[in-house]
């Protein structure tokens, strides 16, 4: 009878171990792809609003693949638009004939793909001898690795949102039943996702505002370039100057400033020394629309509904310094499990007292669990077997149930 006890406590050992291998396994395969994880939950959280209307219509498979949809032939159009216009640049460089001209320079002179066909042994050869050419075969591959990886990543991260959408219910019913509705997990965890959905869903509405303020602003200095002047594609600078508005303090500078000052050196070579207005116009309406309103107001009122605007901030900018490009997904995501941590967490941790979803109480840090306000806490709304909080007959339940 004596070693019954150590007989379970062993083989309770020997599963805990089992279960930390496998955690760890799957935290080693999650860090690896780190970037491709947070740019899910980015789009995921980022177009949950369109997926919960369309869910409202038809189902959730349905809805997810929509969304994504949604998502995806947007890209499309805009990578097709850079494109057209890249080439178009070129053709206006290279001439008409820019095709031909390209062909020409390859070995052997090729003057079609049959050429090449007829006798590859020769073609292979005569690639081994030029150096220069082999130097720029070597950089093609190597741009199409790099665009193949980021397609890789891009439809992993995809597939990770389109799971989230068709089966997150199934997940947060799990959650749900294993800890309870009134559990400190699922409450910490229900915080957590009504954070971010706040925080990454105000992030694009940002980039929307931006887009269209953009618009307006290059279209119409376009419409307003004096004669023998032009603003260059300014459609396709509007929508660029909205996708730099995801990186904080930087905005739209990294397109504005050069379009700027093409717009300064095209006036100056045109000798309208009297169009200075044009530019310099254009250079402080953007700085004032483009820059400075997204910063002060549009972003807070957007992304700073729940947590400070300036760890908000703060966030998207020490998060892209630390961990790079996926930093603009993961800092947010670090933000908000540690306001919600010392949100629900760690005022009980610090009084000895057992971990409930009842909020601290302080309303910038986060949000509250399950949405309720502060003063729900007290009435029939809250959750049941939560410490201190009445169960809407006027006394305490402190036994936890789960629904």
């Amino acid at each position: 009878m004596d070693a019954l006890p150590w007989e379970l406590d062993r083989d309770r050992l020997a599963w805990w171990l089992v279960v930390l291998a496998l955690v760890s396994a799957l935290a080693f395969a999650a860090w690896t792809i780190v970037g491709t994880v947070v740019l899910g939950l980015f789009v995921y959280y980022g177009a949950r609003p369109v997926f919960r209307r369309l869910n409202e219509w038809v189902g959730r498979g349905v809805a997810a693949a929509a969304t994504l949809l949604l998502i995806v032939l947007p890209t499309i159009v805009l990578l097709s638009y850079v494109g057209l216009v890249a080439w178009q640049e070129l053709t206006k460089v290279a001439g008409s004939n820019a095709t031909r001209v390209l062909l020409q320079r390859l070995p052997g002179n090729p003057q079609s793909l049959s050429t090449i066909l007829q006798n590859p042994q020769q073609f292979a050869q005569r690639l081994d001898t030029l150096p220069q050419l082999q130097q720029g075969v070597n950089a093609v591959l190597t741009t199409l690795g790099v665009l193949s990886t980021g397609l890789l990543h891009l439809g992993l991260a995809l597939t990770f949102a389109y799971f989230l959408y068709s089966d997150g219910d199934r997940l947060r019913c799990w959650v749900r039943a294993e800890w309870g509705r009134d559990s400190a997990t699922y409450g910490y965890l229900d915080a957590v996702d009504r954070d971010l959905g706040v925080v990454y869903f105000g992030n694009v509405l940002t980039v929307a505002a931006v887009v269209v303020l953009a618009v307006g602003v290059y279209n119409g200095f376009a419409y307003l370039s004096p004669p023998g002047l032009s603003m260059p594609f300014p459609t396709l600078l509007a929508i660029l100057t909205g996708l730099a508005t995801f990186v904080p303090v930087v905005v739209g500078k990294v397109v504005y400033l050069p379009a700027a000052g093409y717009l300064f050196w095209e006036t100056y070579r045109n000798g309208g020394g009297g169009d200075l207005w044009w530019p310099i116009g254009f250079l402080v309406v953007a700085f004032l629309v483009l820059d400075l309103l997204p910063m002060t107001f549009i972003r807070g009122e957007f992304s700073g509904r729940t947590i400070h605007s300036g760890m908000t901030m703060l966030a998207y900018i020490l998060g892209a310094t630390v961990f790079g490009w996926y930093g603009l997904f993961l800092g947010p995501l670090i933000l908000v499990c540690v306001v919600q941590a010392a949100n629900v967490l760690l005022p009980e941790l610090l009084d000895g007292r057992r971990p409930n979803p009842a909020p601290s109480g302080v309303s910038t840090l986060g949000s509250n669990p399950f949405g309720l306000d502060d003063e729900s806490w007290t009435g029939s709304d809250a959750p049941d077997g939560v410490p201190g909080v009445t169960d809407g007959s006027g006394g305490a339940d402190e036994a936890g149930t789960s629904d």
